[in-house]
């Protein structure tokens, strides 16, 4: 059961910019100790008076600690929590000397009078037309940020969810979700259809709502993605809509051809030209995977048809060699597959466990080496790649570590304006790629 804690801000000594945790130590009355908080908070300060619900916890490390679930702030009434609040830097134009001479002037009245009468500012000295203005802007967008946060949790959105979200909107937080809160869903990491959809409802949407069942019809090809489906049959899927979104196949399938409109899916016939099948024989793909597939297609049949870039070898000869170097008798399919590596440009190596299919690696590996190319090995994860290492001798690295994958240079490095330096590339474990990481791969 949650419990009530109230008290004040003494110090901040930890914030996420990314989340708005926060670690922070408060003055509660009746305790002699300042208490420690953790939580999800938008802009807090010292002096700032705080209302929570919450749990408490025993940190192994930190020891007992209050962790905040939802809070409501107050302004400081004492002329000390007023002199803190205004030092702590959150207003632009007022530092700790300026609000000891604020307060000195003002005393309790102290927010009172920039609320009301800003200008009488203007009696303290050292506070000029300029920093007026400065303490102004300050003073409204901190308004902005308390706005944000009422409206949020007035609505039932944790602070958790309430710092992601001004974080992303800022001062636009309201409108955004007045006007579309689904765009949480497709904007914030984190906080997905359910969610959304529960705000939504607090806020007034109605289940029927077009912006609800195009947001809906996305989650629920999401979720069939999550299942390994790229696309889903559109009469199974339009059922199935109808039955998560609780609404009738009419709107579903209104909502549907908007969202065709918007590119945000692709609706491909799959009736084939001899097949006697329903009308509605139809592939709903959510666009991202349409596109990874089809190009997958397109850069493996240019792959197939472009010239190889290695000189022309003998392959009954470099077999022969082969078998000598590794001393080992390949089984007739094995000798197959090296044949097919020599000859060419893409192929496929399948087969359980113990079939030797590392020992086909091994020795494609040895005949390139010895025409001294460059050669790549790669798997998805980094124990396949580690593996794959160990078994051949060679540097095998993961796939996002190959294609030089950075979140905060927008992605992978290496594509198709700069490809990969290597004239061979294996990969490990291909069946374990997905449709979106062999694209990038291809690329």
């Amino acid at each position: 059961m949650l419990k009530d804690l109230r008290g004040q801000i003494e110090r901040i000594t930890y914030i996420n910019e990314e989340n708005g945790f926060t670690v922070a130590k408060i003055k509660v009355i009746g305790e002699r100790n300042l208490v420690v908080i953790t939580g999800n908070f938008i802009a807090l300060c010292p002096g700032e008076i705080l209302k929570m619900k919450g749990e408490w916890k025993n940190h192994p490390k930190f020891g007992e600690q209050f962790n905040v679930e939802s809070y409501k702030t107050e302004v400081p009434g004492t002329v000390y929590g007023i002199q803190k609040y205004l030092g702590s830097g959150l207003i632009k134009g007022i530092g700790p000397v300026m609000a000891k001479r604020i307060v000195k002037k003002f005393g309790e009245k102290a927010l009172d009078t920039i609320e009301n009468s800003i200008n009488s500012l203007a009696k303290v000295e050292g506070v000029g037309k300029k920093r007026i203005a400065m303490i102004k802007e300050a003073w409204e967008a901190q308004k902005e940020i308390r706005d944000v946060i009422i409206f949020l949790q007035t609505h039932g959105v944790s602070s958790g969810y309430a710092a992601k979200i001004f974080k992303e909107y800022g001062k636009q937080s309201i409108r955004v979700l007045k006007e579309n809160p689904f765009r949480l869903a497709m904007d914030i990491f984190g906080i997905g259809f359910v969610t959304a959809d529960n705000i939504a409802q607090k806020l007034g949407f109605s289940k029927d709502s077009k912006i609800r069942l195009e947001a809906g019809i996305i989650y629920v090809l999401h979720q069939l993605a999550d299942e390994g489906h790229t696309y889903y049959p559109y009469e199974p899927l339009i059922s199935k809509c109808s039955e998560i979104l609780e609404t009738k196949r009419e709107t579903i399938e209104s909502a549907m051809s908007s969202i065709e409109a918007d590119d945000l899916i692709v609706v491909e016939d799959i009736k084939g030209p001899l097949e006697k099948t329903p009308e509605n024989n139809k592939a709903v793909f959510l666009e991202k995977y349409y596109f990874c597939e089809t190009n997958i297609s397109k850069n493996l049949k240019n792959l197939i048809k472009s010239p190889k870039s290695v000189r022309k070898i003998k392959t009954e000869k470099a077999v022969e060699w082969v078998q000598g170097e590794l001393a080992v008798n390949l089984a007739e399919k094995q000798m197959d597959a090296v044949k097919s590596a020599i000859e060419s440009k893409v192929m496929v190596i399948t087969g359980g466990p113990g079939t030797g299919k590392t020992t086909i690696i091994s020795a494609v590996l040895k005949i390139y080496k010895k025409l001294r190319i460059d050669i790549m090995l790669a798997a998805p994860t980094g124990r396949a790649a580690k593996k794959m290492s160990e078994a051949t001798g060679h540097e095998a690295k993961t796939i996002h570590r190959l294609l030089e994958y950075s979140m905060s240079r927008g992605g992978f490095q290496k594509n198709d304006e700069h490809p990969l330096k290597c004239d061979l590339l294996i990969v490990d474990e291909a069946s374990m790629i997905d449709t979106v990481l062999m694209h990038h791969l291809l690329k």
